[in-house]
């Protein structure tokens, strides 16, 4: 056993009795794990899930498409009275439903696993059971991380040792809809520094969706074209214009594997260029260097924060920038993306408060606009007893 493993082994057993009076969890099991002469009992971890609709507070509509829902998976994997809680969301274009999740998950086996604390190891099965599937195997990933926090009594921002007040303040998006709509919109999110527009559907209703905005708001813009812009001409004439207009990046301009043309808008373009849909896992990571100017990570898309945190390192090693996104999904998911954020430039984590059903209590937001991570352990949730509108 590796000097790193007996550390981590240990840990677990003292946190499984440090815990239990926060969590409920009570240090029994059915194996031993044995460390220099010392016994902790340690037991099955069971994987449970169920499906879960999340409900869009409005309309959200993007380049190609419009939707007031999102199917979503929730997961816990619990050990000793301890529970991890997990995510999956499905967005229709990530070629993922609630049967194949659930599909993917009948598969998972974790009893062949000695402890938790393999992560490297339990997440490397949870990989290689299949291709693709990305979002559930966030989900178990998600679960998995919040369970080792909990038993380790420490949230995961700090043990990947960062500094909570270093979080960049969220974005709030604001999907293609009527300008009305747009600028009602706009003034709900007063609670929000940084708006995030869609766009990409045609250039009368792109320019008409900044101005709606900024018929009500000055507030710094992201915008999100979606891979909307056919002509690489037009998207760097486009680009200049919104830099007039107080935008601050432009994510995925042309559709995803156009990479010479994003590359020419990148070299000549005013602002960040950010890869959000050429973008995916680790191996995509070094292939964007010199096409963008950086990359949008999302749990959805990596398999989950393992991936995540090291995606995140290389492109800092690459010297491009790093946002960190979601997808529609509950506290749960948005706090484990939430604990990358001191970490990066730019966060675009809103999807709790796009829905009207949240299921947990976990990152805050302050009065600027900052996310605010709490000091409970794992991704710092505590699950409610009712689903909650946090913009209600």
């Amino acid at each position: 056993m590796t000097t790193r493993r007996r550390f981590l082994t240990g840990v677990a057993g003292a946190a499984l009795g440090s815990a239990s009076g926060i969590w409920g969890a009570k240090a029994s099991g059915e194996e031993t794990a044995k460390d220099g002469g010392k016994s902790n009992k340690i037991g099955k971890m069971r994987l449970s899930f169920r499906p879960y609709l999340l409900e869009l507070r409005h309309a959200f509509g993007v380049a190609g498409s419009t939707r007031k829902t999102t199917q979503g998976v929730q997961v816990e994997i619990e050990l000793d009275g301890v529970v991890g809680y997990g995510e999956a969301a499905m967005p229709p274009y990530l070629s993922e439903s609630t049967a194949s999740v659930l599909a993917f998950l009948e598969r998972v086996d974790l009893s062949q696993f000695k402890s938790p604390f393999e992560l490297d190891d339990i997440l490397s099965y949870v990989d290689g059971i299949c291709e693709n599937n990305c979002a559930a195997k966030a989900s178990v990933d998600i679960a998995l991380h919040d369970l080792v926090g909990k038993l380790m009594g420490q949230p995961w921002w700090r043990i990947w040792g960062l500094d909570k007040d270093k979080t960049p303040p969220t974005m709030y998006t604001i999907g293609i809809d009527k300008p009305e709509v747009v600028r009602e919109k706009t003034l709900e999110a007063e609670r929000f520094a940084v708006l995030k527009v869609k766009l990409g559907r045609d250039e009368k209703s792109d320019r008409e969706m900044i101005e709606s905005v900024r018929a009500v708001s000055d507030k710094p813009i992201c915008v999100d074209a979606n891979q909307g812009w056919n002509d690489k001409v037009y998207a760097l004439e486009m680009v200049e214009w919104l830099s007039e207009k107080g935008v601050v990046l432009v994510e995925q301009p042309m559709k995803k594997t156009r990479w010479d043309e994003i590359a020419w808008i990148t070299e000549r373009s005013p602002l960040p260029i950010m890869a959000d849909e050429s973008l995916q896992r680790l191996t995509d990571v070094a292939r964007m260097k010199g096409v963008f100017s950086g990359i949008n990570i999302k749990l959805m898309k990596c398999s989950g924060m393992r991936e995540a945190w090291k995606m995140l390192n290389l492109a800092r090693a690459l010297d491009m920038k790093v946002m960190v996104g979601c997808m529609t999904e509950t506290s749960c998911a948005i706090s484990a993306a939430a604990q990358l954020s001191p970490a990066v430039d730019w966060a675009d984590l809103d999807g709790n408060f796009l829905i009207g059903n949240d299921l947990f209590d976990g990152v805050g937001l302050a009065a600027n606009g900052k996310l605010l991570l709490n000091d409970r352990p794992g991704l710092g949730l505590v699950k409610l007893d009712a689903p909650k509108n946090r913009l209600g």
